[in-house]
């Protein structure tokens, strides 16, 4: 081979490479779990406006935890299912701060009546530190380690709801801009660790994303400033 086709093959090989995706482009794209936390801002953001959201904004001194799922899907079966991935922020006790996310599933054989397929957007309150601490196991289920109960669905039913502060987990779902009672009771959560691995670049724990506050991604920042710009 002369000089010129030597000459000519590594200007192909060297434009190949250019052409081709590698993985420093790969990464540099935002994956699967940002993307949900910016879905989790937007829902939740989106929620914290409507007027049925009054009584959090009314009651957030008392709220230690809150789980968004942006999209739980429920299905038409004989026997539905439903699910959705979600991220959890923890309130420090003591500076007031929100943790960065941690991510779970959430699952369950049959939620409430089901009529045809639906999305809908469910945010979890953790009233009490047993359904903050529910949270840092791998796996836990709804009713059983900690208790949930439905939200409030408007300002006329603030007195009857009341009488869910005793729950360890309140329940807020909206289906196309309308609140609805939904009940998880026997959902389960589970923990979703290479999302947690892929998010913060290390082996984290929920733990010590929570509770430890050893890790940070300032990509979730204004999803833990809209956190902390509620009730206020």
């Amino acid at each position: 081979m002369n000089t010129k086709c030597r000459l000519f093959v590594c200007l192909l090989f060297v434009l190949s490479l250019a052409v081709l995706p590698g993985p420093a482009a790969a990464a540099s794209q935002p994956g699967e779990p940002a993307d949900l936390v910016e879905k989790a801002r937007i829902s939740y953001e989106s929620m914290s406006r409507d007027p049925n959201f009054s009584w959090i904004k009314e009651n957030w001194h008392k709220v230690q935890a809150v789980f968004i799922v942006p999209q739980f899907l429920k299905g038409a079966f004989i026997v539905g299912g439903a699910g959705g991935s979600g991220v959890l922020c923890v309130r420090d006790a003591e500076s007031g701060t929100w943790s960065y996310p941690a991510f779970y599933t959430l699952g369950s054989a049959s939620v409430g009546l089901q009529i045809g397929g639906s999305v809908s957007e469910v945010v979890l309150m953790a009233l009490s530190r047993k359904g903050v601490n529910a949270f840092y196991q791998s796996s836990f289920k709804l009713g059983a380690e900690a208790s949930v109960a439905a939200g409030p669905l408007g300002a006329g039913l603030q007195g009857a709801t009341q009488q869910n502060l005793g729950a360890d987990l309140i329940v807020f779902s909206r289906v196309k801009g309308a609140f609805i009672g939904l009940s998880l009771e026997g959902g389960v959560v589970k923990t979703r660790e290479s999302w947690n691995t892929e998010y913060y670049s290390q082996a984290v724990q929920p733990y010590g994303i929570l509770a430890e506050q050893s890790v940070a991604n300032p990509h979730a920042d204004p999803l833990r400033r809209s956190l902390s710009a509620t009730g206020q």
